[in-house]
């Protein structure tokens, strides 16, 4: 087993084998070739490294990786990207490729990271010998088979009456709601344009961390929404009031699966809307409907929101790989400490 290292600027060169990779193993849209590239392009700053193990000829694990700090390497996680990026074939064993990367890595290092990891893809390893794991957080996913009148009915009775009265109102008032869904590649770059405007007049934009056209966020999602939409696997939905957009979201989609990215409204829109969850009820007809999507998954942290829609919450979490076990124990004895004496 040998672990070898190249600039992650050479990623594209690799793409096949990491394709492979992640068909073989979690096969997961978030982690296709397609959303890897533009993540690097604008967001990595020549400090990762592509690492790739070969047994006997054959790849049976890749990963990016960056130096948090000296002695500690972690996976690639900028907060665009909500998975781990480490791929490997199902039937190698993680903790000893972890281990050997850890050796193989540039300096002499006490810790590797797996940060982001979903149990829905890969299961969570005990904590003992070299390995420790933490909660990241709650994220909610919507598994399909029924049909969408049958889920609705599902729902509870306060989201189903609050999103009537919503529309019985929006018609008293004369306001007609239209639902647009966007697949060309070349609508891309007006879509991301038009939801970094609703992102950027809310609170994200108060707090400059809003999607922007000219940022490097746009810029991401625009290149990344494109190369999906080119293989029909990318999407953006906007939903309308009259002729104001009040709603989006942002989605790819594979193997069965569909992420929704991002989602944003108009914060500006009267209290009494709900603009997102009636376009969310309007675009789930759609998805419902369609043959070969079997998940919805968000990504996100769970919000009141997500738990009206599903209750399907699982907790994600992280890999801290240490070079000796006696060294997690002793991180494992600080955080005891430090949680004891905050009580």
């Amino acid at each position: 087993m040998t672990w070898t290292l190249t600039p992650a600027t050479e990623f594209a060169t690799h793409a096949g084998r990491w394709n492979a990779l992640n068909a073989a193993g979690p096969a997961s849209p978030l982690l296709e070739a397609d959303f890897i590239i533009p993540l690097l392009q604008h967001f990595d700053g020549g400090r990762a490294l592509l690492a790739t193990c070969e047994q006997q000829g054959c790849t049976v694990a890749m990963t990016v990786v960056v130096q948090q700090r000296q002695g500690v390497w972690a996976t690639f996680q900028p907060a665009q990207q909500p998975l781990a990026l480490w791929l490997q074939l199902p039937d190698q064993d993680a903790a000893g490729l972890r281990d050997g990367l850890l050796r193989a890595l540039p300096g002499s290092n006490l810790i590797f990271a797996v940060m982001q990891c979903d149990p829905a893809l890969a299961v969570r390893p005990p904590d003992a010998g070299r390995v420790q794991t933490l909660d990241y957080m709650e994220t909610a996913r919507i598994t399909l088979g029924a049909p969408y009148d049958d889920y609705w009915a599902a729902r509870g009775k306060n989201l189903r009456n609050n999103l009537k009265k919503q529309r019985s109102r929006l018609q008293r008032e004369g306001i007609a709601t239209r639902l647009e869904i966007c697949t060309a590649p070349e609508q891309m770059a007006a879509a991301v344009a038009d939801y970094g405007r609703l992102e950027s007049n809310g609170w994200k934009g108060a707090e400059g961390t809003a999607v922007h056209a000219g940022n490097a966020q746009g810029r991401f999602y625009s290149d990344m929404l494109a190369a999906f939409c080119r293989r029909g696997a990318g999407s953006a939905v906007r939903y309308w009031f009259g002729d104001r957009l009040v709603a989006m979201d942002l989605c790819i989609e594979g193997n069965g699966v569909l992420v929704v990215l991002k989602t944003a409204y108009d914060e500006s829109v009267e209290s009494h809307y709900s603009p997102a969850l009636l376009m969310r009820d309007e675009s789930f007809r759609d998805v419902f409907s369609r043959p070969g999507l079997q998940v919805v998954e968000f990504y996100g942290k769970v919000l009141p929101w997500h738990r009206q829609w599903t209750d399907e919450v699982r907790t994600m979490y992280h890999i801290n790989h240490y070079r000796w076990p006696l060294l997690r124990q002793l991180h494992a004895m600080r955080r005891t400490s430090t949680r004891i004496s905050s009580e």
